[in-house]
């Protein structure tokens, strides 16, 4: 049986901050540099997927792009257009880094997958900007 990695990419936009609620404005201006505002800053990002699993020989696929494609949305949306700090309960306790949102997405789309046990998410890859991404692996 042949395993193969279909990928798929959604974008989405929100804002954060880099800030740790213990240090002094002053230390998170030393550790974090540009990316600590005491009003946060916004990126447009993309969400990478990519799942592994044996090719269905009915279909020819691994999985249903529509599936992927709802699962994307589904866990994206709620990160869309929000202040991640302030809106999405996960990094009320945790900075929302690239590693951070990386190590989310991965969760979530992993949650997702648990009814498909033939399938495996080999890898997310978050992009904040065009050089600076986040890989996590399955």
């Amino acid at each position: 049986m042949s395993y193969l990695t279909l990928s798929r990419r959604v974008h989405f936009s929100s804002g954060h901050q880099y800030a740790h609620p213990d240090w002094s404005p002053q230390k998170n201006k030393e550790v974090f540099g540009s990316s600590f505002s005491s009003h946060g800053h916004g990126h447009n990002y993309i969400l990478e997927a990519h799942i592994q699993g044996p090719v269905c020989p009915d279909t020819g696929m691994i999985m249903n792009l529509s599936e992927l494609d709802s699962i994307l949305k589904i866990v994206s949306d709620e990160l869309d257009h929000k202040h991640l700090n302030l809106h999405v309960p996960y990094f009320k306790t945790k900075i929302p880094t690239t590693e951070n949102i990386a190590q989310y997405f991965f969760d979530q789309i992993t949650d997702h997958l648990i009814k498909k046990p033939k399938l495996k998410l080999f890898k997310v890859r978050v992009f904040e900007g065009e050089d600076l991404w986040a890989d996590i692996y399955g």
